[in-house]
């Protein structure tokens, strides 16, 4: 999205802090951004939510999948470029935000 990121992250451990993992990609990725553009990049605040399940996951990573489409920038999830990780691939997002039960 040209304005916004939509970011599902999985817990690794018991020890796993989400605010300040957000924090360090916000301050690194702000820091390199700012160097190059002169310009600020993230808003001091953002929205974050714990899923507990598998069914509010495959939600949330279909209505991530889904928002470059509904933002009109694609007609297709498969079209979007950003998407991926370093764990799931494309196709592993998409099969498992689609699968049903």
């Amino acid at each position: 999205m040209p304005d916004h990121v939509h970011l599902v992250a999985e817990a690794t451990g018991e020890s796993t802090n989400l605010k300040q993992f957000i924090a360090r990609a916000k301050q690194f990725s702000g820091y390199h951004f700012a160097r190059a553009s002169g310009q600020r990049l993230w808003q001091r605040y953002g929205y974050e939510r714990v899923l507990r399940d598998d069914e509010a996951t495959k939600s949330v990573v279909k209505y991530a999948l889904e928002n470059p489409v509904r933002a009109g920038l694609v007609e297709s999830v498969q079209e979007y470029p950003f998407v991926g990780s370093a764990i799931h691939s494309r196709e592993e997002l998409i099969a498992f935000a689609y699968e049903s039960g």
